[in-house]
């Protein structure tokens, strides 16, 4: 597969008008402040199906041939992947078979089967989940799209930052929440040619920092299981596509502890009025917490969703 390009983000813009949100963009006059920084929030978790992650599975189901739709989607996602390709399938007309861990938060499976997806359910323990959907895709001969590491979803989620740069002008500064490295990739690709002095910031969990090994090392680092609140971090390692990406285009990675993460979800929740998870939270837990310091700046930060298990949640309260 050959490694997607501004020119995609552009063709993918034009494909989502009247299917994703147009997403907005929320500043605070606390966070200024607080980081004396000018901040433009991205808020993803106002997108369809709750996260950035519609962007990419529409613009890559979109493509399908007309036989391949005929024989459904599959892929393997904790949630906001597989709620994304089962409501991009599900206005395609495209049968779509999600494989989720068995403990993904129950939120997001529910969500994943109102949208129509057929879910089959795994052992993080026990079983790759590549191997799983490779296994399941051959006996149906069903199309993998992966969470992350296709041309076509990477071209998808960049643009988000797209329309970021779009509506705020130049920024000094992006910060972008990495699992497997999808969102970053695109946003950096499509920062590059907007705004090619803006330094972007790569923004992973302490406890599953495989990304910024990988990034500091240039070598694929992998960590397998991560415990983390951030679920949608837990991804093992980069993928083939999105490690040379982000090697290429991002100008640093910086993790931030779960302590962070959820004192940042909480500030926002409270005094921004934005009900975000914890992934969701990444980017701006680097600013607010003071990892990242930008006085003097214009930020930009990507809130990537807000699909939260309230239940799961209250017991950090």
């Amino acid at each position: 597969m050959n490694l997607p390009i501004f020119a995609d983000i552009e063709k993918a813009t034009q494909r989502l008008q009247g299917y994703a949100y147009r997403t907005p963009v929320v500043t605070s006059r606390t966070v200024n402040e607080l980081t004396q920084a000018e901040v433009f929030f991205k808020c993803e978790n106002f997108q369809r199906t709750g996260s950035f992650k519609f962007r990419g599975a529409f613009n890559a189901l979109s493509q399908l041939s007309e036989e391949q739709k005929s024989r459904g989607v599959l892929t393997f996602s904790s949630g906001n992947h597989a709620q994304a390709i089962a409501r991009s399938g599900q206005l395609l007309g495209i049968p779509s078979t999600i494989i989720m861990p068995s403990d993904a938060p129950t939120v997001k499976q529910a969500a994943t089967r109102g949208y129509g997806a057929e879910i089959i359910l795994y052992e993080r323990a026990e079983v790759a989940r590549e191997v799983l959907c490779q296994q399941i895709a051959t006996e149906r001969n069903s199309t993998i799209i992966p969470p992350y590491d296709h041309p076509d979803i990477i071209a998808g989620q960049g643009t988000t930052a797209f329309e970021l740069l779009e509506e705020v002008g130049t920024l000094d500064l992006l910060l972008v929440c990495c699992g497997g490295g999808g969102l970053l990739s695109g946003c950096a690709i499509a920062t590059r040619q907007l705004a090619p002095d803006c330094k972007i910031i790569g923004v992973e969990p302490a406890n599953a920092d495989d990304a910024t090994r990988s990034f500091q090392t240039k070598t694929l680092q992998k960590i397998e299981n991560p415990k983390t609140i951030a679920d949608g971090a837990r991804t093992p390692y980069l993928g083939k596509l999105t490690f040379p990406l982000v090697l290429q285009n991002v100008d640093d990675m910086v993790t931030v502890s779960e302590e962070d993460i959820i004192k940042t979800m909480f500030f926002v929740w409270e005094r921004m009025k934005l009900v975000i998870e914890p992934t969701g939270a990444l980017a701006a837990a680097a600013l607010i917490q003071g990892v990242v310091k930008a006085k003097g700046s214009r930020v930009g930060v990507v809130i990537s969703g807000g699909n939260v298990d309230l239940k799961q949640i209250s017991q950090l309260f």
